[in-house]
């Protein structure tokens, strides 16, 4: 499929795009990973709780942040969505179709139209493939280009597409920088013209000026070809410049979810105010004045969270009923929903 064409079915596509149906709806997923002990016979003494209840919506077209510390749960939601790790309970709908429900040829489609950007530039490339190979392989897999020619020309525009040279469709992996091999990662993403990615931590292993650089790249190509977007990530002031919603995550638990520049000015979870407030400001005279709000304590063991409020051992503003009641998200503005009893 030529880079016109392309283009031409994302026009249409565009024109028939709802913008207020939801592209992906989470509902009550839950992934628990069991913890084992014994060698030869192996009983399950705990659970993992990777992600614990949580629903939200993606609509088309937009990028929805997934935010959090470390182990909150943000890349096994992504893997989940995926289908690379399944659920415990719970559903995940994609365009009005239940993945859990569907066969494996079904499953393969859908794949077409969902697709991931590792984390890893290093890692996620084959190193004894070259990058041509590595881009035109899913196009291979899904039947997608049969001709071999058509397929490399593929290759050429999708390298040009991310800012590559189509040179370098000759090249191995450890011969491309790392900002490189990310654009290389996208290119991939793209060979099937999909509609959803899951950008898995997409630019925290790359330096400042190459992050810029493929965040710029990222929002021009969910412009041109009408991407939808689930970007995970820890950094916040990226999240601010890419995302049109933000979900917060705290040990496997949806604590706030409002629009990005309503959450980032107006943030009502004590957790969120927290996570807010640990990102420096650039004006040192500003960094001075301002007060720093520490969060006390550690993140509690997924294998054995805290009842009630998972964030009540941690919380200043914690009172008696947080430790027993679970709070659920709660709209406390149009478009602001909130997990706190005290909100």
């Amino acid at each position: 499929m030529s880079a016109e064409m392309v283009k031409q079915e994302t026009r249409q596509r565009m024109a028939q795009t709802d913008t207020t149906k939801p592209l992906v709806e989470i509902k009550n997923l839950k992934k628990y990973f069991p913890v084992t002990e014994g060698i030869v016979i192996q009983k399950k003494v705990a659970d993992v709780k990777a992600i614990d209840d949580i629903s939200f919506k993606i609509l088309k077209g937009e990028t929805l942040g997934l935010v959090g510390e470390s182990g909150c749960g943000k890349t096994t939601t992504g893997r989940c969505i995926l289908q690379l790790e399944r659920p415990t309970s719970g559903q995940i709908i994609y365009d009005g179709t239940d993945m859990d429900t569907v066969d494996r040829r079904e499953l393969n489609k859908l794949r077409q139209r969902i697709q991931v950007i590792f984390q890893d530039p290093y890692s996620s490339l084959n190193p004894r493939m070259k990058i041509g190979q590595i881009i035109s392989e899913p196009m291979r897999v899904h039947g997608i280009e049969p001709d071999p020619a058509t397929r490399n020309k593929r290759v050429n525009e999708l390298l040009s597409v991310c800012g590559l040279s189509p040179k370098m469709a000759d090249r191995y992996p450890h011969e491309m920088s790392g900002g490189q091999r990310q654009r290389i990662g996208i290119a991939r993403a793209l060979s099937l013209n999909p509609e959803f990615i899951v950008c898995d931590e997409a630019v925290s292993a790359l330096d400042v000026s190459i992050q810029a650089q493929v965040i710029n790249l990222l929002e021009d190509l969910r412009d041109e070809f009408d991407l939808t977007y689930l970007f995970i990530a820890h950094d916040l002031s990226v999240v601010r410049h890419l995302c049109h919603r933000v979900a917060v995550m705290y040990l496997g638990k949806l604590v706030e979810l409002a629009e990005c520049d309503e959450l980032f000015d107006n943030p009502l979870n004590p957790y969120t105010q927290a996570l807010l407030g640990s990102v420096p400001i650039p004006d040192p005279e500003i960094e001075r004045q301002r007060e720093h709000r520490v969060i006390q304590g550690e993140v509690p063991s997924p294998m054995n969270p805290p009842s009630g409020c998972v964030f009540h051992p941690r919380c200043p503003k914690a009172v008696d009923n947080c430790k027993e009641e679970i709070p659920g998200l709660r709209e406390i503005k149009p478009g602001h929903w909130v997990a706190c009893t005290e909100v």
